[in-house]
């Protein structure tokens, strides 16, 4: 997984780093949103425009939020590889770890 999305995405959901994926591979769930290891094309183009400074390369995810590397993973277990998120659209779905967590974030 070249990049992952953490901590401070839950419940904020701010998508302007959707916008800036050339390939559409960041997908929303219900809490937060989560980036498709096998469709994720190593660009680096979502990190510089996240508000909340929550994408980090894989070797670069803080310790404290490890956890948040199998989250993206897990969130697409039974979903698969679509193919893009943009025709998929609002998944209704979070991994139990992120489904657990307290009401935080900006929403």
């Amino acid at each position: 997984m070249p990049y992952t999305i953490a901590e401070p995405c839950v419940d904020v959901l701010d998508k302007a780093c959707i916008e800036e994926c050339p390939v559409d591979c960041i997908y929303e769930g219900g809490r937060m949103l989560y980036i498709h290891p096998d469709e994720c094309v190593d660009c680096g183009a979502c990190e510089p425009v996240c508000p909340v400074e929550a994408i980090f390369y894989e070797d670069d995810v803080p310790d404290q939020w490890n956890d948040y590397v199998s989250a993206n993973v897990d969130f697409f277990v039974e979903l698969g590889s679509p193919g893009g998120a943009a025709k998929l659209g609002k998944v209704d779905y979070d991994p139990p770890f992120i489904k657990a967590l307290p009401p935080m974030g900006e929403n």
